[in-house]
């Protein structure tokens, strides 16, 4: 089981308190009387407020963070008894769904009720952000509403992309359950069972030892390497030769981790020896780059140099790494271009992979958080020598 103390569940008022108040800066930056939010991550962000309901897309949840006061949730009246469990203590709802006027009007009144500054209203328009509401009442919404609705996304993402203490804590639990597990796997299956049923234990162990969920697993095998690394798993019996690879983001109390493993199944080609050997090199590199102040290009960079010596022909992940947090993938993205400055506490993956022959590639992971000192590992390091899997 995990030797690390779980976190305590949910965060005190005291750690939203901070958030909102941070974010008030970055919003005077960005120049944005309040923050509209509606995604399910955004919204227990603000407020802590979560439930399986997200399932369900009949009705939308707003939050409003406005510069000055304090934060409303504007809600559906079904979860007005959870919300209020939360820190938030201004509540609206109304009666949902209702598609005449499915929460716009109270939105309406209550964005304009606070005073403006900017004229600015910033939401989730942006890179890895979605509205979870119908496009047709955001448009309504801009129409009626006295202020501007601008682009809130980078704003949003800078308040998010540093983590505080708790939730760094939260993302090292899950990230230590994770790694207990995968460490584990390869005593519980055997060569020629599927991928489906390598998955399904790994699923049950990660669950036994206290996460919450495990909405990403993919998995895959091939002869010395695999094709692609987000989807599977298969019904595909792995078999001598094999290289299995298998990736989770698997939760606690809202939280991701999301890093992988390989396996030899059996004895394996040299090449693959070899090219797994390299990547475990330049995730070495990759970790060692990641101290405050470089930037995420510069990490992409250290890793690249290392697997381009290696023979790489390709990788068609696209990026060496992101960040990690409520989301599985989070900005920013280690690869030339980014430019996004590394600082303390937030939380990173490293990635390095390499196609070294067609239809051939491996792939490392692990999860990082940034401390004033550098680099701190969350997962526990890959083996240098893939496991053996008899």
């Amino acid at each position: 089981m995990n030797a690390i103390k779980m976190p305590q569940r949910g965060f005190s008022p005291k750690e939203f308190e901070t958030r909102v108040e941070r974010a008030r800066q970055i919003m005077h930056r960005h120049k944005f009387d309040a923050l509209l939010v509606s995604s399910p991550p955004n919204v227990r962000y603000f407020t802590g407020f979560d439930s399986q309901f997200w399932e369900s897309p009949t009705r939308p949840w707003f939050v409003v963070v406005p510069l000055e006061g304090d934060p409303v949730a504007v809600i559906p009246e079904i979860g007005a008894p959870e919300m209020a469990l939360t820190w938030m203590k201004d509540i609206r709802t109304w009666q949902a769904p209702n598609p005449y006027d499915d929460g716009i009007s109270l939105l309406k009144s209550t964005i304009e009720s606070f005073p403006r500054k900017y004229g600015r209203v910033g939401t989730e328009m942006g890179r890895e952000m979605a509205l979870r509401m119908p496009v047709s009442d955001f448009l309504k919404l801009r129409d009626v509403l006295a202020l501007e609705i601008a682009d809130g996304s980078p704003c949003i993402w800078e308040i998010r992309m540093v983590k505080t203490p708790a939730e760094i804590d939260h993302i090292h639990y899950i990230c230590q359950i994770a790694s207990d597990a995968y460490e584990a796997l390869p005593a519980s299956i055997a060569v020629g069972e599927s991928e489906r049923e390598i998955v399904r234990k790994l699923r049950i162990d990660i669950a036994r030892r206290g996460a919450d969920s495990t909405p990403f697993m993919p998995a895959i095998s091939g002869p010395g390497g695999v094709p692609q690394i987000v989807c599977g798993p298969h019904d595909r019996l792995v078999q001598e030769g094999d290289v299995l690879f298998i990736d989770t983001g698997s939760t606690f109390d809202g939280y991701f981790c999301d890093f992988d493993r390989n396996y030899a199944i059996g004895n394996i080609s040299d090449d693959a020896k070899r090219v797994h050997d390299a990547l475990w090199l330049a995730t070495e590199a990759g970790i060692k780059a990641a101290v405050p102040g470089a930037k995420t290009d510069d990490v992409f960079r250290a890793m690249a140099k290392i697997i381009e010596d290696a023979g790489a022909i390709g990788n068609n992940v696209g990026r060496l790494g992101h960040g990690l947090g409520m989301q599985l993938t989070e900005p920013p993205s280690h690869r030339l271009g980014d430019g996004t400055v590394i600082v303390e506490n937030m939380v990173l993956t490293i990635e390095p992979g390499m196609e070294y022959a067609p239809g051939k590639m491996i792939v490392h992971e692990e999860n990082i958080a940034i401390t004033r000192d550098g680099p701190r590992l969350l997962t526990k390091r890959a083996p240098r020598e893939m496991p053996i899997i008899r």
